[in-house]
């Protein structure tokens, strides 16, 4: 299972109806993602010094769209289609984004990026599983990653049930599976990387603790979060897999 990575120079937000006010927020938004994807530098976002952008993020716009989230739902009389949630779909001019990211001493990323095989361990009270392509219980981590490979401009792979039997990789200690027996796994799926993390529940925090670890040209890269739901988890994982593959840098 893989989700390809989208067109680098589009990015969508969640807004509510279709008027001018949430548009140019959800310009903003999208124009902070859309720098991050095609740069692949996750350290850009929330970077003070595109707060001079934001407000004239429309200038960077070459089209836009929206999807009714709600299509198919009968509209109610009081509440109209002001009211209703939109994905709002931008695409933004190539030449501009890569000359914004010029400016901030950033190079767009165009080159091929490297497929990431993510294999992840979760284990909330006395349940842990690893995510995969295949099993029911991976459903909702599962297609969190993919939105977030989407979002960050990358392509992943999961491992199947079989892949894993295969491997003989399991959910003991996945962060201490050598590195050798991974790089086979992450090739069998396709992928040209192994991305692995391990997320534990913790209740005083009402959040995961996460940690993650990649391999790249001979160097391992490792980083930590805590605090936070998988979906944000997700996105800053293969985000900061994105900043090392770039040349970025280290995730903070």
């Amino acid at each position: 299972m893989a989700a390809a990575a989208d067109d680098l120079y589009r990015a969508q937000a969640v807004v509510t109806g279709q008027g001018e006010a949430n548009r140019i927020i959800g310009f903003a938004v999208c124009l902070e993602d859309v720098l991050v994807k095609v740069s692949g530098a996750l350290k850009l976002a929330g970077d003070p010094r595109l707060a001079a952008y934001r407000s004239s993020a429309g200038d960077f716009v070459k089209a836009y769209r929206y999807h009714d989230q709600m299509s198919g739902t009968p509209t109610r009389d009081e509440q109209g289609t002001r009211d209703r949630p939109y994905d709002l779909i931008v695409d933004f001019d190539e030449k501009k984004i890569d000359d914004l990211l010029g400016a901030l001493g950033i190079t767009p990323w165009l080159s091929h990026r490297p497929v990431l095989a993510v294999f992840v361990e979760m284990e909330q009270g006395p349940r842990k599983y690893v995510v995969t392509a295949d099993a029911e219980p991976s459903a909702a981590p599962r297609e969190s990653l993919l939105a977030a490979a989407a979002k960050r401009g990358m392509t992943i792979v999961l491992p199947s049930v079989a892949g894993l039997a295969k491997s003989g990789i399991n959910g003991a200690g996945l962060t201490k599976v050598p590195s050798s027996i991974l790089a086979v796994g992450a090739a069998e799926q396709g992928g040209d990387v192994a991305l692995v993390g391990r997320l534990v529940w913790d209740d005083s925090e009402l959040g995961w603790a996460t940690e993650w670890q990649m391999e790249w040209q001979g160097r391992p890269h490792r980083w930590q979060l805590r605090g936070v739901t998988f979906d944000e988890a997700f996105r800053r994982a293969i985000g900061g897999a994105a900043q090392i593959l770039s040349g970025n840098g280290d995730p903070g």
